[in-house]
């Protein structure tokens, strides 16, 4: 392999997945010899060029006989790779058909042929994206069914809050998927666009050869045919330097990741050696430590999490690149090319990790249990909060709680040994056993479960 090929080496998220193939140089490179065929086909129906020069072209237009290298290097010349992409191309066409060789990039620009394979290799990456999210969606909707009464301790600010279930949890994970599958799924049935705007955006070019060629036009028609050929959309203008779809689809991948990275640094604290309310799955030696021999680390939301902190910084050199002046900007177009593809290779490589990760999370609901009743009750103060309100008045109920609480956590005592001689309580005649059955964690759960009912009921596996 050519050492300055990208492996994914310092990516391992990535490196290997479905989205590592959709989004190589060489399917940028097929994407653009693909353009090209797709130009020359629809101009021959359209009676711009001569049909035999499609065959032609068609024939010789495959990424073997294209040295990426060589294109890389001469691209700097140019500022982009489709001008020596297109050198190639001629001149192979030409070594077969000097005739046919005229025909190529009939009336095109660098940036159509760019634009428009960003967008294929787009679709094909999201493709990838859209079905590893259906798979977390199904694990997290069946553990959110098997789990849905499986009390655990709630966490706010990295401490016991109030109990809660594990189902509730996964129904979250879930929700979040959900979010983010049905951007990714409008993006890529409805917003990714051809692009056909010539060297100014006016087309003029394919107009002319189309009116020397026909008498007419056919901007219309190459449009729609090129949209149509490629199974891409179409927009009332060239977006040469309107680039709301890259910035929309910057935004819909950072909501991708950040839903995944939710659900990894969920994963990461259940794990947690103190915590143990989940593993991970994996053959041996999966997380090992090159130094500890006691360590299973959590690798899969590990490389999760490292993945959708990389999404966000690129999506906002997307959006930057809003910002083009005139009719094709030096410059922003240009800053777009790797950022996109980083956004969907970590993107990519969050979902197929992810997927993984929710199909084969092992979960401990013993454990959970165990942790839930660490605190001695404390976790439902506030259930104890409400009960006393009445009778001692909500500040003073809550002050006393807050004073049991700190001598349970200085090590006086257990909360709820701390609570039964509490003398307020003593005082104001409340019923100690009504006290003690309300410190039973498991018995408040709130609405967790109609919760969890609401999210699966928004849940529809696809079809198929």
């Amino acid at each position: 392999m050519s050492p300055g090929l990208d492996a994914g080496l310092l990516s391992p998220v990535w490196a290997g997945t479905p989205v590592h193939a959709a989004t190589s140089d060489g399917a940028w490179l097929a994407a653009m010899l693909r353009v090209e065929v797709a130009l020359a086909r629809v101009q021959a129906r359209l009676g711009v060029i001569p049909e035999s020069a499609v065959a032609v072209i068609e024939s010789v237009a495959r990424p073997e006989r294209f040295d990426l290298g060589e294109l890389a290097v001469r691209a700097r010349e140019a500022a982009n790779p489709v001008v020596p992409l297109v050198s190639t191309l001629t001149s192979l066409v030409a070594a077969e058909s000097p005739a046919a060789a005229d025909h190529v990039h009939r009336g095109c620009t660098s940036q159509d042929v760019l634009d428009t394979a960003s967008m294929l290799v787009t679709r094909r990456a999201l493709a990838e994206i859209e079905s590893c999210l259906d798979r977390c969606a199904a694990a997290f909707a069946g553990l959110a069914e098997r789990h849905r009464d499986t009390p655990m301790a709630g966490r706010t600010l990295t401490q016991h809050a109030v109990p809660t279930t594990f189902g509730l949890k996964a129904a979250g994970w879930l929700a979040g998927v959900g979010e983010a599958r049905r951007r990714v799924h409008r993006l890529r049935t409805e917003g990714l666009p051809v692009s056909i705007g010539g060297a100014g955006g006016t087309a003029a070019a394919y107009a002319a050869y189309a009116q020397a060629a026909t008498g007419a036009d056919h901007v219309g028609e190459l449009i729609e045919g090129m949209a149509s050929e490629l199974g891409l959309a179409v927009q009332a203008v060239p977006w040469h330097t309107q680039r709301v779809p890259l910035a929309d689809l910057g935004w819909a991948l950072s909501v991708v990741a950040g839903v995944l990275g939710k659900f990894g640094v969920d994963v990461q604290v259940l794990c947690r050696t103190e915590v143990g309310e989940a593993v991970e799955p994996g053959p041996a030696g999966r997380g090992a430590s090159s130094a500890m021999p006691q360590k299973r680390n959590p690798v899969l939301s590990t490389l999760v999490v490292a993945a959708a902190r990389q999404v966000a910084p690129s999506a906002g050199v997307l959006a930057q690149c809003m910002l083009a002046e005139d009719e094709r900007p030096a410059g922003a177009w240009h800053a777009e090319w790797q950022p996109l593809r980083d956004c969907l290779r970590a993107a990519g490589g969050a979902a197929h990790t992810a997927a993984e990760l929710a199909e084969g999370l092992a979960v401990f609901p013993a454990r959970m249990l165990e942790n839930l009743h660490q605190t001695g009750g404390a976790i439902v103060a506030e259930r104890v909060n409400v009960a006393l309100a009445p009778v001692l008045g909500k500040a003073r109920a809550k002050q006393v709680l807050a004073r049991i609480s700190a001598e349970a956590a200085a090590g006086r005592g257990t909360f709820d040994q701390l609570l039964a001689d509490a003398p307020e309580l003593r005082e104001s005649d409340v019923d100690a056993e009504a006290v003690r059955e309300l410190l039973a964690p498991q018995n408040y759960l709130g609405t967790a479960s109609w919760f969890v009912t609401r999210a699966l009921d928004e849940y529809s596996p696809p079809s198929g």
